[in-house]
């Protein structure tokens, strides 16, 4: 059975008028829908405002005349301003809700020439949207105007999966996005391809603020100044990038360099002061180690996020700012909402979206390709090519992927290490010596590390679990978990214990998650990380 044709458009009030038999010489778009030979409208849902009642009913007229198997369907709609983009789009909403749309026996046409160009533009959403199961219809008029000429019609099908040509451009954009955030660098590892998917569609569809969390080198800064620069490179910011390390904001300065503030306002304010804050009006702050200021600034900070205003220092007048907020830290802000070290309410605002980038040490498949990236960038300050030779290079990476690197600096560290390299290779050349003479400064760089964890003296569990626990578990538990406890302790962080304490396994792992497994060894005594750190 083949489908009936339904079109659905506005009344043109200026191309759709005429009087007389003369209106049949000038092409009128809607009466033009049904002239074409090999296009037949089996329905035609015409809308328009009372006050158009009179060319409504003309309009049907003629159609009727000039193809009387077409049915007209007069729609009467209620609206004060047809330019009121709010009024058009929920009335024609309401509208297309209530319709008995059956697209298994009728197909629809929207009809984008007439009415204004806000009802267009409406009626255009509704159709991507779905909310019209249909196709846009396009019409034209003749080059030269005669009686009977339709003009021409054409059909828009806003379905991208159909065009497969747009499809894949899509495709590459996407994937030059991700290769912009990543810096170029063909990253190997599976989670963090996929965490950098994740960004770079929010990236380019949210003004929301954004939290990145991890060890200090993890790339924090860089990965916030590259979605900057692609959010600009899509005319998505005009404003500037504004990066600030909160860890070196003090006392009453911290709130004037973020905030400004007015002339004196304290001592030394000898002149007014705008505050980064406002510096980043139309584009992105980066906010790092955000954990580090203080109460006082966090509550100002949340108030800036939310209302886009504030009060610089001393100022009785709010300013304003439209900025997005883009904040880092290595801390675990959620321990310092619980030691009341971070205001809970700024949290909840910042962690929309969080994404924690993890520590070179974890991610051991990128390790070559970040070193392919770095000598690239050291032959550019160089002024000179530099490259491994095959046994050099077999060496350094079977040391950089080992549990003997612990790349504590993560991408610094690995960035002075080839940085060195590059400098001292003769040649242009990297050979076995110099990579031994680095493997040996490296191990002296992190000598203080581990060893002391790994010899670390028991603790009393005491303290830590019930008596009646206690007494239940077998002596084997009870020294390992004492030898756990004592590993955390004497551990920086959750992920350098895990480093620590998997130092064998992890290495024969596909996905390297030290933190998580430690995290699910103290679970099942019930414990947490705070606990076992004391």
């Amino acid at each position: 059975m083949s489908l009936k044709t339904v079109v659905i458009g506005f009344l043109g009030t200026q191309l759709d008028s005429g009087r007389g038999a003369g209106r049949w010489e000038k092409w009128r778009p809607t009466v033009s829908l049904v002239q074409h030979e090999d296009m037949q409208v089996h329905r035609l849902e015409l809308l328009y405002t009372r006050q158009h009642q009179a060319l409504a009913d003309q309009i049907r007229q003629d159609i009727e005349t000039a193809s009387p198997e077409t049915e007209v369907r007069l729609v009467a709609l209620e609206m004060a301003d047809p330019w009121d983009f709010g009024e058009v789009y929920g009335v024609l909403y309401d509208w297309v809700k209530q319709y008995p749309f059956r697209p298994e026996q009728e197909r629809y046409w929207t009809h984008i020439t007439t009415g204004t160009h806000v009802a267009q533009i409406c009626m255009f959403l509704l159709t991507e949207a779905r909310h019209i199961p249909g196709v846009l219809l396009q019409t034209s008029p003749p080059r030269k105007q005669r009686a009977g000429n339709p003009g021409s019609y054409a059909l828009i099908d806003l379905d991208l999966s159909r065009y497969d040509g747009l499809a894949q451009r899509f495709e590459a954009a996407q994937r030059d996005a991700l290769d912009f955030l990543k810096s170029g660098i063909a990253t190997r590892n599976p989670a963090f391809n996929a965490l950098i998917e994740e960004i770079e569609r929010v990236a380019l569809r949210s003004k929301a603020p954004i939290l990145l969390t991890g060890p200090t080198g993890a790339g924090k800064s860089h990965l916030a100044r590259r979605m900057y620069e692609l959010k600009k490179s899509r005319h998505q910011v005009a404003g500037d990038f504004v990066e600030v390390n909160c860890a070196t904001l003090h006392g009453d300065g911290a709130a004037s360099t973020l905030f400004g503030h007015k002339k004196g306002a304290f001592t030394g304010a000898v002149t007014d002061r705008a505050g980064l804050l406002r510096t980043a009006h139309g584009g992105v702050l980066f906010l790092d180690e955000i954990g580090e200021l203080g109460l006082d600034e966090q509550a100002m900070l949340l108030k800036a996020v939310e209302e886009k205003r504030f009060y610089p220092v001393g100022s009785d007048r709010e300013v304003q700012s439209d900025f997005q907020l883009i904040a880092g830290t290595h801390r675990d802000l959620r321990a310092d909402v619980r030691g009341g070290r971070f205001r809970e309410d700024l949290f909840a605002r910042i962690n929309l979206w969080s994404y924690h980038l993890p520590g070179l040490a974890q991610r051991p498949q990128d390790i070559e390709p970040n070193i392919d990236h770095l000598l690239v960038r050291s032959a550019a300050e160089l002024g000179r090519s530099v490259r491994f030779n095959a046994e050099a290079k077999a060496l350094y990476l079977r040391f950089a992927q080992s549990h003997e690197a612990h790349w504590r600096g993560n991408f610094r560290d690995l960035a002075a290490s080839v940085t060195r390299l590059c400098t001292l290779a003769e040649g242009g050349r990297i050979g076995t010596p110099q990579v031994e003479a680095e493997m040996h400064r490296l191990r002296w760089l992190w000598q203080d590390d581990a060893p002391e964890s790994q010899s670390a003296e028991a603790v009393d569990l005491a303290g830590l679990l019930p008596a009646e626990t206690l007494d239940a578990m077998d002596l084997f538990d009870r020294l390992q978990l004492s030898s756990v406890i004592a590993v955390c302790r004497s551990s920086r962080n959750l992920s350098d214990a895990g480093r620590t304490l998997f130092d064998r396994s992890r290495t024969q792992r596909a996905v390297i998650n030290d933190a998580d497994r430690l995290r699910k060894y103290l679970q099942k005594f019930g414990l947490r990380w705070e606990d076992a750190a004391g």
